[in-house]
């Protein structure tokens, strides 16, 4: 994050680091904080660290006080939080052990009794409100700021210091002790004045002059229209190229949405077919950059211009910086009253390297669009060690994303149209695309209002079942063409077969547990005769889909991938992995015994 910060001159920004010795099971190792200090430094950031509260600094000014800072700074992290868990007889019998040839250390010791020589040895910058306040308000530049500010762990409290003080808890007698030291009357323990020595009138007075209350708050943020036509490309095309030419053709028409729109990619841009993109909106920078490819006439297709207005944000292989970023954009519309519609482009399998990040950005109800890709095993071609295997598990189980994968062209321009407004919607969501990069046929279809509703409830049948129909195929994704050809061998024997196609696993399953009966699971599943069986199939984990089975109580038979690693053609890797047509085939026949 630092390194990515220095890239693109990040100014304004502060990080505090609470240095207080401890990890949550025991201390940390010496000298810590120096390495801190050579990371950001390294980076361009000012470091600041308040190590010493002020009573602290003026005992080291006194006679025998030079001596005792460089006891006190040679400390090592567990002894001095095990001396600030024992007190003060502690804190005096330790440095007279060590430095008890120097008469004026124990004459400056002498000074203070057991109690204010452990207040004033754990004196230190974080606890001393004044020193922080100057601190902070000493800064008059834009540059960032690294404060390491030394704190003890538990402060003021019976295991202050104490390794083990991550899971402690006070007896009752110890936290009525606390309270009554803190002046808190009994039954007043929430209210928000309490123990204060003004009265609450001051207080409030004073908070509601400070400048976060006597802010304006940020105006709502507007509505951005969707285009309608949306664009929808059309012939063969896999869902990852149709991805990029539908944000192409929104960048080239223009418009508040596409001049909202910001893309983002941990350095794969070009092969997440965001380049176009970049190509009619640019990379931003906060100063123009000339680009010296273009000026040499070297030949290149990427014509990405840098400067301050532009809408693609580069960033370096680290996903956790893109779900950061994602994040924080998916945030402009609450926090200061102007929309952006963040769309951020990675590898499928390397969600997992953002997971927190992810996860962190929706529990924060930030809206962006994210497309991954390529799915499952149709990587293959490329190599083994990138596939993604259980994504699709991530899509159904993150709150505030709505996860989809569509095979086709259609249902996908169908998506992003309703992903962009779903994005701004009050009880709306950030949205995940899982593409492909494998090149299908589309079907010839005119979408109408019903087919685009079934679609973005999660399914639909792209062969309606007959009547008493006893079998339907299902599949999500880059199968499509097995789960077609399967069908059509089916159809043969079985003419009422179906065919549901599944868009939005996550979309489709949360539906249903919300509302069982009614579901639009359901809903499509009573079409089937009673008994009926389901062939379920996606290059992803059989559970996906599987479910299924649970809402009327048909029998499944699930196909998905649970190992990956081989390398080779997609025909051939469906065939080892039991995802082609003749596997469904089989699994089909096993149901139908």
């Amino acid at each position: 994050c630092a390194i990515e910060g220095a890239k693109h001159d990040l100014r304004n920004c502060w990080w505090i680091v609470d240095y207080n010795r401890q990890s949550l099971d025991a201390t940390t190792s010496e000298r810590m904080f120096l390495r801190f200090s050579e990371i950001f430094a390294a980076v361009g950031w000012d470091i600041v660290t308040l190590k010493y509260g002020r009573r602290l600094e003026a005992a080291f000014a006194q006679s025998g006080g030079a001596a005792l800072k460089t006891w006190f700074d040679d400390c090592p992290n567990d002894r001095y939080s095990g001396l600030a868990f024992q007190g003060g007889a502690a804190w005096r019998a330790a440095i007279l052990a060590d430095l008890g040839g120097d008469p004026q250390v124990a004459t400056l010791l002498a000074r203070f009794d057991d109690q204010t020589l452990a207040d004033l040895m754990t004196n230190l910058g974080g606890h001393d409100l004044d020193l922080l306040l100057d601190a902070f308000n000493a800064v008059t530049d834009d540059k960032p700021k690294l404060f390491i500010i030394y704190t003890l762990k538990g402060y003021g409290l019976p295991f202050q210091g104490h390794k083990d003080n991550h899971s402690g808890l006070m007896t009752e007698t110890q936290m009525a002790a606390f309270q009554a030291r803190m002046g808190v009357p009994r039954g007043e323990e929430w209210a928000a004045f309490a123990g204060l020595p003004r009265p609450e009138g001051d207080y409030r007075a004073f908070l509601g002059k400070v400048p976060f209350a006597a802010r304006e708050p940020a105006p709502r943020a507007a509505p951005i229209a969707v285009p309608e036509p949306f664009p929808k490309p059309s012939g063969r095309s896999s869902t990852q190229v149709a991805f990029g030419r539908i944000l192409n053709d929104l960048a080239r028409a223009g418009g508040p949405l596409a001049d909202a729109i910001v893309t983002t990619s941990p350095d794969v841009t070009v092969s997440t077919n965001l380049g176009a993109f970049v190509n009619q909106r640019g990379l931003f920078a906060r100063a123009a950059s000339p680009d010296h490819f273009r000026d040499a006439a070297i030949a290149s297709p990427q014509r990405w211009a840098m400067g301050p207005n532009g809408q693609h944000i580069e960033l370096g292989i680290a996903e956790n910086n893109l779900f950061l970023l994602l994040g924080a954009l998916g945030l402009t519309g609450a926090m200061f009253g102007e929309r952006l519609m963040p769309v951020g482009a990675l590898y499928d399998p390397f969600i997992n390297r953002g997971l927190d990040a992810l996860n962190y950005a929706c529990y924060q109800d930030a809206r962006f669009l994210l497309a991954a890709t390529p799915s499952g095993i149709t990587l293959a071609p490329e190599g083994g060690a990138h596939q993604s295997i259980h994504t699709p598990l991530i899509g159904m189980a993150q709150a505030g994303l709505s996860a989809f994968e569509p095979a086709f062209v259609d249902e996908l321009s169908e998506i992003m149209r309703w992903s962009f407004t779903h994005m701004q919607a009050e009880d709306g969501g950030s949205v995940y695309l899982r593409l492909s990069t494998r090149v299908l046929e589309q079907p010839r279809r005119d979408p109408d209002e019903a087919w685009s509703a079934a679609l973005i409830e999660g399914a639909y049948w792209l062969i309606e079942p007959g009547p008493e129909a006893r079998l339907a195929v299902v599949y999500a994704g880059a199968v499509a063409p097995e789960a077609l050809a399967a069908h059509a061998g089916i159809a043969e024997d079985f003419p009422g077969a179906g065919l549901l196609a599944v868009v939005s696993p996550d979309r489709l399953h949360r539906g249903w547990t919300m509302s069982a009966k009614d579901s639009h699971a359901a809903v499509l599943l009573k079409r089937l005769g009673h008994g009926a069986s389901l062939v379920t199939v996606i290059d992803g984990p059989p559970a996906t889909l599987s479910w299924l089975g649970g809402v009327l109580g048909h029998p499944v038979r699930a196909l998905g991938v649970e190992s990956f690693g081989q390398s080779g053609e997609i025909d051939d890797l469906y065939r080892a992995y039991r995802l082609d047509a003749e596997a469904i085939l089989d699994a089909a026949a096993e149901s139908l015994i």
